[in-house]
C-alpha cells in the first residue's frame, strides 16, 4: 500500500501480511489511527500497541465456532491474534504484532479478514 493513499477496508482485503520477525518500526498513533478509519469496528489502545474487537456470541458453541474460523484466517495469514473467552460467550478479539512491540499494517490486514468473516454471518 502506498504511504500517500489512506488504507481502505477493501484494499486492506487485497493485501497479505508478510512475515514479521521484528527490525522494522511499529505504527505511529497517527499511523495506526488511519489505518482504525479502515476497520471501525476495532478500537485502538491509548497507546496505539494493540486493537480489540468485542463479540457476543449468543452461545458458548458459536464463540467456539468463531475461534475456530478466526484461527483458519490466522492460520492462512501466519498472523495470530489473542482470543479471550470469557463468560461462556463473550469473546475479545486482540491484535498486535509481537515481534516489534505494538501495530503494524498486518493487524489491521488480519482485522478487515476477520470483519469480513463476521459480517458475512
Amino acid at each position: 500500500m502506498s504511504d500517500s493513499d489512506p488504507p481502505t477496508a477493501q484494499s486492506l482485503l487485497n493485501s497479505k501480511c508478510v512475515p514479521c520477525e521484528g527490525g522494522v518500526p511499529k505504527l505511529t498513533p497517527d499511523q495506526a489511527a488511519g489505518f482504525a478509519q479502515a476497520t471501525p469496528n476495532w478500537s485502538v489502545d491509548s497507546d496505539a500497541n494493540q486493537i480489540r474487537r468485542k463479540l457476543n456470541c449468543k452461545t458458548f458453541a458459536k464463540a467456539v465456532q468463531r475461534i475456530n474460523q478466526i484461527c483458519e484466517i490466522a492460520e492462512r495469514e501466519q498472523h495470530h491474534p489473542d482470543l479471550h473467552l470469557t463468560g461462556y460467550r463473550h469473546l475479545e478479539i486482540v491484535l498486535t504484532t509481537h515481534a516489534i512491540g505494538g501495530l503494524s499494517e498486518n493487524d489491521f490486514i488480519l482485522a478487515a479478514q476477520i470483519d469480513r468473516l463476521l459480517d458475512d454471518q
